[in-house]
């Protein structure tokens, strides 16, 4: 009896040591804490920015109008003095995705310029006649663009894209004028003592290429400078334009973060067709200061 209970003992600890040992062998497989698991990182979501903005435009070059030359030469503050016709509807909007983001741009004015801004030049080969003393220019105008653009470099707070794109461009451009002398009238209108040259509908479109640099001075502050070239013999002969800009962030609603945006913009444009009294021709640099109020979500 007593030689059994000293075998079930023995067997006992043998049992407890291999017990034991399995144990600790099975702790040591198993990890005491998750292995770390990298989070992929999310893919940039879209942002949208819309600014609605006034352009205060000086017109300076020359309009055509069925052969009948002028020279404009106008501030905004001449356009403003002397003119009754003064409307304009203009926006940006731009939407980003990291790098990449798509822009489109809309101006749409009404403008007519009068009095000493305005004089006459030598008409087109195969039109006849002087203008009077006393000419006037009336243009509506709407020009649209559309584009993408690619972050190309970035070093600090500074960002560079390229953009390439199209810009299309509307118009119907009267001139009139005092009759003086003798006038070769017979394609023009009368009311009066004077004489009207009237374009119709004249549209174009321009394919554009440029680029971009932004600089975020301080957070929520950055400047911005653009330049882009078009035309090439396709729509226009040539245009270019150039648009520099300060913007600061001033409030927060609703997710919408609102900023204001002050700079000066430059657009330029070569574009002619017809000969004679067919001739329709705008060889014009627009610029002056824009202002407006950026909300970007």
């Amino acid at each position: 009896m007593h030689q059994l209970a000293r075998r079930l003992s023995g067997a006992l600890a043998i049992w407890t040591v291999v017990a034991a040992s399995g144990s600790a062998a099975l702790a040591a497989d198993v990890p005491t804490t998750p292995p770390f698991i990298e989070a992929l990182p999310m893919p940039p979501s879209w942002s949208f920015r819309f600014v609605p903005y006034g352009w205060l435009i000086g017109m300076d070059g020359t309009q055509t109008v069925r052969g009948r030359s002028v020279k404009v030469d106008a501030s905004f503050i001449d356009i403003v003095e002397k003119s009754d016709t003064l409307v304009a509807l203009m926006g940006t909007v731009e939407a980003r995705r990291g790098p990449f983001a798509l822009y489109g741009d809309v101006v749409w004015t009404k403008i007519g310029v009068e009095g000493g801004n305005v004089r006459s030049r030598s008409p087109a080969p195969g039109v006849t006649g002087t203008f009077g003393t006393s000419l006037a220019l009336d243009i509506e105008m709407a020009i649209v663009e559309i584009g993408a653009a690619y972050e190309v470099a970035r070093s600090g707070a500074l960002a560079f894209d390229i953009l390439g794109g199209a810009r299309y461009w509307y118009q119907e451009a009267d001139v009139s004028f005092d009759i003086a002398g003798a006038v070769d009238i017979g394609d023009l209108q009368l009311a009066g003592a004077r004489a009207f040259a009237r374009s119709g509908s004249v549209d174009w479109l321009d394919p554009v290429i440029g680029a971009r640099m932004r600089y975020a001075v301080a957070p929520g502050h950055e400047l911005f400078l653009r330049g882009d070239i078009g035309g090439f013999g396709v729509g226009s002969d040539f245009s270019w334009q150039a648009v520099g800009g300060y913007g600061f962030e001033f409030a927060t609603y609703q997710g919408i973060t609102f900023a204001g945006v002050v700079g000066y913009r430059a657009l330029s444009v070569d574009y002619a067709q017809g000969e004679g009294r067919r001739r329709y021709e705008f060889d014009m640099l627009q610029h002056g200061p824009i202002l407006g109020i950026s909300a970007r979500f």
